[in-house]
């Protein structure tokens, strides 16, 4: 049994950040390993609690991760089990474990009344470490099923479903548009969040299982869909929600400097990938080591000496943010259109269990800038030349009406922030529009996604679809679970023997208040 006393004993405690000197200096993860003093010390704060919360799939993790067993397991120092049980539930925790927000944590039970929850994902991460350390054992390829699998993007979800059918005995070829695997993992996430080694590791194993990947290959251009459906068994579409949100309607909007978000993060990607590295492996972020942030056809988007104005308050922002200090921006503005969040959970808004309205700080908001809250863009100001100079921006109202947003400008309250780069991140309307869908006979629902059935199929026989592309852009636990699950589907309808686990279904949804 877990120790009764040691929530008591113990507060909450995470391991120092490197300092923020140190870290801009790199792009090496911000957070160091934890000692293991901290980590059983923390695991020992965990209750078991007999309902708990922190795993069930609508208020916590929709992996339904044993987060209470290996905790304990962590506890009494046995990190053999802890990383079998983790294992269990989730293909790659060292991705979870750095990326997620943790709606496991809004959902622990130390977390009511404002208290502190058990620093799940601290645990969590280093788990995997201590496995990856060791070396991801590949699992004992079974007996070929005969049947064959195309997985169409290796984001998390295509990577889980593929590693799930592949230990069923399945054949599966992952297609992957870009140069390299990983999806938004590889070129959307900076390396001061995930390092790309964790993905190299795993695809290690992936490919020691039987897993065959197929980079620079476009779906639907350069192989047709009729081809896949001639070659594989079954199609999964797993191609994310990368469809940016704009706002073409605001004046300026064409000028030069303009960008989506994840435009820039996957140009401060690559640069990182193809820089030079110090004696330490470390790739500094000085202009002898790492070239320019550049788009495909050259158009710079990096952030060196450039008034930044990021629009948008979520995880995206906050990576721009993070990435322009490090390109080394004069200066940086974040700007978010609803006011302030509060520091504490607002019981009345949003009661435990469920994801509570927060002021998020990031690692990227202790190293600079400024964030501006409840404020709008009126324009964007042309400097003449068809390049931005300015964001003209007013203070703003936000209210739902008839279940609508309603913003309302402060008259009197316009100014100007000075701007060379303005990065857009607003969030994301689904899937992209890509030749792929009208080949496979499948459409864009009207929020950009496309529908799955029970099974998980969509409109098209054999064609299944799972994570980000089927419900929107959302946290990797449920693209992940989504993966599995889906896996379950295709090894069902192939006729496999026996099941595998499916933690959610097609209509699942994180709880909520209305």
């Amino acid at each position: 049994m877990p120790d009764p006393n040691g929530f008591l004993r113990y507060d909450r405690r995470l391991p120092a950040r490197r300092p923020v000197p140190v870290r801009i200096s790199d792009w090496r993860e911000v957070y160091p390993p934890a000692g293991e003093e901290l980590v059983r010390e923390q695991a020992t704060r965990c209750m078991d609690c007999g309902i708990p919360f922190c795993h069930s799939d609508t208020a916590g993790c929709p992996l339904a991760n044993r987060i209470p067993d290996w905790n304990d397991l962590v506890r009494t120092g046995n990190w053999d089990a802890a990383v079998e049980s983790l294992h269990a539930t989730n293909n790659f925790p060292e991705f979870t474990g750095r990326l997620c927000p943790a709606p496991c944590e809004a959902a622990c039970v130390l977390g009511i009344a404002g208290g502190q929850p058990v620093t799940i994902k601290q645990v969590e991460v280093e788990i995997a470490d201590a496995a990856a350390a060791r070396g991801f054992t590949p699992r004992a390829v079974p007996t070929p099923s005969g049947r064959s699998v195309a997985v169409v993007g290796s984001g998390p979800a295509g990577l889980a479903a593929a590693q799930q059918l592949a230990r069923a005995g399945h054949a599966v070829t992952v297609y992957e548009r870009d140069d390299a695997i990983g999806g938004l993992l590889r070129y959307g996430i900076p390396d001061f969040k995930l390092e790309k080694r964790h993905i190299d590791a795993r695809l290690a194993q992936l490919t020691a299982e039987g897993v065959q990947f197929r980079t620079g290959v476009n779906v639907g251009v350069d192989v047709t869909a009729e081809q896949l459906r001639a070659e594989h068994d079954a199609v999964l579409l797993a191609c994310g929600a990368l469809q940016g949100r704009d706002t073409p309607e605001t004046p300026g909007r064409a000028l030069r400097g303009v960008h989506q978000a994840m435009a820039h993060l996957v140009a401060a990607n690559r640069a990182v990938a193809t820089a030079a590295t110090d004696e330490a492996g470390v790739v500094p972020t000085g202009e002898r080591r790492l070239a320019r942030a550049v788009l495909p056809d050259g158009t710079p988007i990096d952030a060196a000496g450039k008034h930044v104005v990021i629009i948008g308050g979520g995880d995206t922002a906050a990576d721009c943010l993070g990435v322009a200090h490090r390109q080394g921006a004069a200066g940086v503005h974040q700007l978010d259109l609803y006011p302030q969040p509060p520091q504490e959970r607002d019981e009345a808004r949003d009661p435990w269990p469920t994801w509570p309205w927060l002021l998020r700080s990031y690692p990227a908001h202790e190293e600079g800038g400024e964030r501006v809250f409840a404020v709008a863009v009126q324009e964007f100001v042309d400097d003449g030349t068809g390049q931005v100079r300015a964001v003209r921006i007013a203070e703003v109202t936000v209210e739902k009406v008839d279940g609508r947003r309603v913003v309302t400008v402060v008259p009197g309250s316009e100014r100007e922030l000075p701007a060379d780069l303005v990065l857009l991140a607003i969030g994301f309307e689904g899937t992209e529009r890509q030749p792929l869908l009208e080949q496979f006979g499948v459409a864009r629902n009207p929020r950009g996604a496309i529908d799955a059935r029970d099974d998980w199929q969509t409109d098209a026989d054999g064609v299944f679809v799972a994570g980000d592309m089927h419900r929107g852009a959302s946290l990797i636990v449920w693209a992940i679970a989504e993966g599995r699950a889906v896996a379950a589907a295709i090894h069902g309808y192939l006729g496999g023997v026996g099941a595998l686990p499916a933690p959610v279904g097609p209509a699942a949804q994180p709880l909520a208040v209305r």
